[in-house]
Formats: structure tokens, sequence, C-alpha cells
């Protein structure tokens, strides 16, 4: 995830310069081409099957096919009953619901922040876009390093025995309880360095959700994981969208973009919420007809 969040920096960074010297349509031109040689890369460093690839080690070779039978064995059990993911009874368990959520919030926040921050430090501080795209681009940076250290912390609270539940919720917790009160920080900020300070913090401490709400569709759904993924990606995509032109609806008829953040922070807090009553770090049996 962390190339993920370098990419939002990078992309700030780079788009106030590629306008300046290409006009608005600068950034869309770059960026585009750019996603053509990405392709060329992962043509060529990918192949048709694990023993197929000339770099995997034999270790690792023998690390899949070893787990690729067990799944095996599970998905040939599964096939014989349906071809069709059972789509009521996933949406009828509370831990699908807790990641859907999970998944909604984080996109929320994540689309909002990345969306309207230039231009908050743009309108609330005075500051020109290039400079309003330096302390935007900051707290992406914050979180591509913070997302390392939770994922280390979280594989190692679980080695050394606390359970994964426990451990799902308290990542969950900070990364939207943290986020949410740094928010709230946010609005009460009188310079921009201040509040560039808070929006690191934020979206930085933001990265723990990763182990919380996004990991764990794989462990209450191994067998139904890509399916419980587009269904909570599809959940997200429609927050991002409401939250993202919501901002602009909500600052236009209230002139308030602390408004908004505020919102967003509460939000943020009831979902941490939700997520802690609802989930689990066990596997849930879809396949029993309640």
């Amino acid at each position: 995830m962390a190339g993920f969040q370098l990419g939002n920096a990078v992309g700030l960074l780079l788009s106030p310069i590629l306008m300046s010297q290409g006009g608005i349509y600068g950034p869309f031109v770059i960026f585009g081409l750019s996603g053509f040689l990405w392709m060329l890369v992962w043509l060529s460093a990918t192949s048709s099957a694990p023993d197929r690839h000339p770099q995997i080690t034999k270790s690792e070779l023998e690390y899949i096919y070893q787990n690729k039978q067990q799944a095996s064995t599970r998905e040939s059990r599964r096939n014989n009953t349906s071809v069709i993911p059972p789509f009521r009874r996933l949406l009828s368990k509370m831990p699908t619901w807790a990641v859907i959520v999970g998944n909604s919030m984080h996109s929320w926040g994540f689309f909002v922040l990345l969306s309207w921050m230039p231009i908050y430090f743009n309108s609330i501080y005075h500051v020109n876009l290039k400079q309003a795209a330096w302390f935007s681009a900051v707290p992406w940076s914050m979180m591509a390093f913070t997302g390392y250290i939770a994922g280390f912390w979280s594989d190692l609270l679980i080695r050394r025995g606390t359970s994964i539940t426990m451990t799902r919720k308290l990542m969950q917790s900070i990364g939207f309880i943290g986020p949410g009160i740094a928010l709230i920080g946010l609005t009460t900020a009188k310079r921009p360095l201040v509040a560039s300070a808070w929006l690191s913090l934020a979206v930085g401490l933001k990265s723990f959700s990763h182990l919380g709400f996004l990991i764990n569709l794989q462990e209450i759904a191994p067998e139904y994981s890509g399916v419980l993924h587009g269904m909570c990606l599809t959940a997200g995509t429609l927050a991002a969208i409401v939250g993202t032109v919501g901002a602009g609806f909500f600052v236009e008829l209230l002139g308030s973009f602390q408004g908004f953040i505020l919102l967003t922070a509460i939000l943020y807090l009831l979902s941490a919420l939700f997520f802690n009553i609802y989930s689990t770090g066990e596997r849930v049996d879809f396949d029993t007809p309640a």
C-alpha cells in the first residue's frame, strides 16, 4: 500500500508544475503515458504460472503449491454446492457489514482529503496552489511510512499471542479514531504549518486501518474474499463519490470547509465503533444457511 500513498504524494507535487508548463491537460497526458510505461514493466515481470517465473525461488514455489493444494480441497468442496456466490448469506452476517462500513469510510475520508486539501489550504490559509500541493503531499508520504510500522506491529502482536480479532480491532481503532481526533484538531489550526501537521497525523494514522478492515476480508471469508472485496469496493466507490461531490455542495451551501471536516471526523468515530462491535478475526461460515 505504500506505493499507493507515495503515488499520491508525487502526483500532488507534480501536478501544479505540469499545469504551469503544459496547461490544464499536462498532468493527464504525463500520467496517462506513465500508465503505458508501467504496463510494459508489468507485462515483462509477470508469468502465467509460478513455475514459469524466471526469478522465483524454490522455497517460494514449494510454499505456493503447498497452500494451493489446501485451498483446492476447500474450493472443490464449495464448487460442488454452487457456482454463484451466496450474496444473501454474505450480507446476512454482521462481520461482512463491518468490513463494508470500514471500506466505505476509508474511501470517503481518503478521497475527500486527497481531492479537497489543496483547495482547503488555498482558500483557508491563502497559499498558492504550488505551496498547497506541498502542504497536501507531506501527509501522504507520512502515510506510506506509518503503513510499514502498522504492518510490522500487527504481525508482531499476532506472533506474541494477541488474538487476530483483538489485533484487527486495535488497528482499526487507531486507523479511524486517530484521524477523527486529528481532523477535529485541523479545524482549529490558525497557520498552514500547524494544519499540515494535523493533516499528516490524520492521514498517517489512517494507514493502520489497512491492518483492520482491509486484511480482515481474507480472514472472515478466504473462499469468498474476491467477491467480498468487490462488494466492499463498490460501497467504497459510492461513498467516495458522495463524499467528494458532497463536500463541494456542503461548502457552497454553508460556506464552511471546517463543518464538512467535522462531519468526516464524526463519521470516522462512528465507523470505528461499528467495526469494534461487529467485526471478528475468525473465519465466518457463509456456506451454511442461517
